[in-house]
């Protein structure tokens, strides 16, 4: 019986056992019942975790999307720049290839210079060609040009052969023939133009000039200039040479004078009503007196010349062959300085002019008598042109 008894609890215990497994239970409960308001936060949390994730996700799909659009709309760029490359190169060959043709073509010899070439025979390489501008009447002006800035005999000679300068009074045909040839005989000065001479012949004449240098002559750059302005040749060599990794240059005084309708003013312009409303200014061109172009503008014109229209104006019809084109048209103010005290005071400043001249007589005025006092107050010395480096 006391065995019995003793396994058994006591009753006093019962409320105590109770009591401990109501608060285990409790416990219990908390710890892992989770009300059904607290289960919705935690699903809604759950849900906007995945819509951040799924956000996340697409911004960086959309960022490396559009990193490789920036690397394709790159490689498009890049493939644009070569084409364009490849285009002006092709463009390159195939303009010297017609100017080969033209070469050959027009080739033919200069009846009175003794530097022509026999036809066939390849173009010469020169730095610059110049072409001075002159008529059959101006003879003393051509002798006022070889007495100042213009080298004679050996000495023109040694400028084209050790500086690649070409100098040469450019004139056609008249029937004062025989005088230029006598003239020719003794100076070997001149180039001589398929072109019968004519006031209002200029704009036709500038064609054929740069069609025969082209021909003649492989040069860097073509010059054409009065002849009633003074040029240091040093100074311009020397201002060319800074653009001669340029394809399409135009070079000189750039200027946009007023179109003039009326027919009883000087530079008058039939085709006025080409330019828009009376009272419009010309295009953008350089001013007659001087201007230089690069190889490539001169060949476009020797290929193009049957089509090229001409104006009124010869430096007007020059720049309008080159208004369509990519052309880099380069101001050159010091082509166009006026005649002493100007261009003394620039001189004397280590600023040389390229050329002198007045404004008012689209040239020196009384050339003839004036051109030794502009270049003995403007020159660039007799030795400048020896010591500049091209």
């Amino acid at each position: 019986m006391k065995s019995r008894s003793s396994g058994k609890v006591s009753v006093k215990w019962i409320p105590i056992f109770s009591i401990s497994f109501f608060f285990i239970g409790m416990l219990f409960t908390n710890r892992f019942w989770v009300p059904p308001e607290s289960g919705g936060q935690l699903i809604s949390q759950h849900r906007r975790e995945q819509e951040l994730q799924i956000i996340s996700e697409d911004c960086t799909t959309k960022k490396k999307s559009g990193e490789q659009d920036k690397d394709v709309m790159d490689e498009v760029y890049k493939t644009h720049e070569a084409i364009q490359t490849l285009d002006k190169s092709i463009s390159m060959l195939q303009m010297e290839l017609a100017a080969s043709r033209s070469s050959k073509e027009m080739g033919k010899p200069d009846r009175s210079s003794s530097a022509s070439s026999k036809e066939g025979a390849p173009r010469k390489k020169a730095f610059i060609v110049i072409g001075i501008n002159t008529a059959f009447s101006s003879r003393k002006r051509r002798d006022s040009v070889r007495e100042t800035w213009m080298p004679q005999g050996e000495k023109l000679v040694k400028l084209e052969e050790e500086k690649g300068i070409v100098v040469r009074f450019m004139i056609g045909h008249s029937i004062l023939d025989r005088a230029i040839d006598s003239e020719e005989a003794q100076h070997k000065d001149f180039l001589r133009l398929e072109h019968v001479e004519g006031y209002h012949e200029l704009s036709a004449k500038t064609k054929i000039f740069f069609s025969t240098a082209v021909a003649k002559w492989d040069a860097d750059f073509y010059v054409k200039v009065d002849d009633d302005v003074h040029v240091n040749l040093g100074v311009l060599g020397a201002t060319l040479a800074r653009h001669r990794s340029k394809p399409r240059i135009y070079i000189g005084c750039m200027k946009s004078g007023p179109v003039l309708s009326s027919k009883n003013v000087k530079y008058h312009e039939p085709e006025y009503w080409k330019f828009g409303e009376e009272g419009n200014k010309y295009f953008r061109h350089a001013t007659g007196q001087i201007y230089a172009i690069s190889k490539d503008l001169a060949t476009y014109i020797s290929i193009n010349q049957p089509i090229l229209h001409k104006y009124a104006n010869e430096d007007v019809s020059l720049g309008s062959w080159f208004i369509g084109l990519e052309v880099e048209h380069i101001d050159e103010r010091s082509m166009c300085c006026a005649t002493p005290p100007e261009c003394e005071w620039k001189a004397q400043a280590g600023n040389v002019c390229v050329a002198s001249f007045d404004w008012s007589c689209s040239g020196i005025c009384k050339s003839v008598e004036k051109i030794r006092f502009v270049h003995e107050r403007c020159g660039e010395g007799e030795e400048a042109v020896w010591n500049a480096l091209f």
